[in-house]
């Protein structure tokens, strides 16, 4: 009954996503519009990505060895993981350090460990408050605060003088 039962366990454990293979809530956050669950979001994608970059390493090396010659796809894929754990571990520190900054959500990585260029899903779509709008993009964000850089007034055209 035990061999059983461990068997069962153990081709449950096979088939199962891993857990670092999933687009968690931290992903979803971290690209907010919301200041206080993006900052929480970046936090734990930053952490998660710094804790899990030698990942890429283990799963590129094992398909691209799958995929092809064993000694040329060990090293394709030796290569390729290290490219990806050193981005995935860059994003990672990127989003940590900068979480504080307003409008910035960092550079996302892919989800995926098996191509980290893919594109990811984007963020379910969240409701901005009442009051707020969609800034021109995160660079370009004028405010209306009393001390606060305001952008410049638009350039007037020159005048011509003709006699």
């Amino acid at each position: 009954m035990k061999r059983v039962a461990g068997v069962l366990l153990a081709s449950m454990l096979l088939v199962s996503q891993p857990a670092w293979a999933a687009r968690t809530r931290a992903h979803e956050a971290a690209e907010s519009p919301l200041y206080k669950r993006k900052t929480f979001g970046m936090i734990g994608r930053g952490a998660l990505n710094i804790v899990t970059c030698f990942v890429d390493v283990i799963v590129n090396v094992v398909n691209e060895s799958k995929a092809g010659p064993p000694l040329v796809g060990t090293l394709t894929g030796a290569a390729k993981g290290v490219g990806c754990g050193v981005l995935r571990l860059g994003s990672g520190a990127v989003d940590f350090v900068t979480f504080w900054v307003p409008g910035f959500n960092g550079f996302p990585v892919s989800d995926s460990y098996e191509n980290c260029f893919a594109s990811s899903a984007p963020a379910s779509g969240e409701m901005i408050p009442p009051g707020y709008s969609e800034p021109a993009s995160t660079w370009d964000v004028p405010t209306t605060e009393p001390g606060a850089a305001q952008t410049p007034p638009p350039a007037e055209p020159k005048k011509t003088w003709s006699k």
